[in-house]
């Protein structure tokens, strides 16, 4: 079970999660910790890049300037606000693809 995940987009991630876990069922025990390993390896670079990315994003959006090395309250404010919202959408995003996941495993497409 080697998964290749560099240059990968989302949808064929999940595409090769949804294999891995199918192909799960047909293994030997070492197979299934590696791919286990491997499994997790997929989901922490997923956080970290959802978090760089919120980094990147709310920065690059609130912080205007560096006076001094300590946030103005405007942009505090606006970075609460931008990663709240950033937050809030990913979870969404990840309920909604649960929803559709269930909806397509009930049809017998996956």
């Amino acid at each position: 079970f080697f998964l290749e995940t560099r240059g990968s987009t989302s949808s064929s991630r999940v595409v090769t999660m949804q294999n891995l876990m199918s192909s799960l069922e047909q293994s030997t025990e070492s197979e299934r910790q590696a791919a286990l390993v491997k499994l997790e390896e997929m989901q922490m670079k997923d956080t970290l890049r959802m978090f760089n990315g919120l980094v990147e994003r709310c920065f690059s959006e609130c912080v205007n300037g560096f006076r001094s090395k300590a946030l103005t309250a405007p942009e505090e404010k606006c970075i609460n606000t931008c990663a709240e919202k950033f937050i809030k959408h990913s979870g969404r995003v990840g309920q909604r693809f649960g929803e559709l996941t269930a909806q397509e495993q009930t049809r017998g497409g996956g």
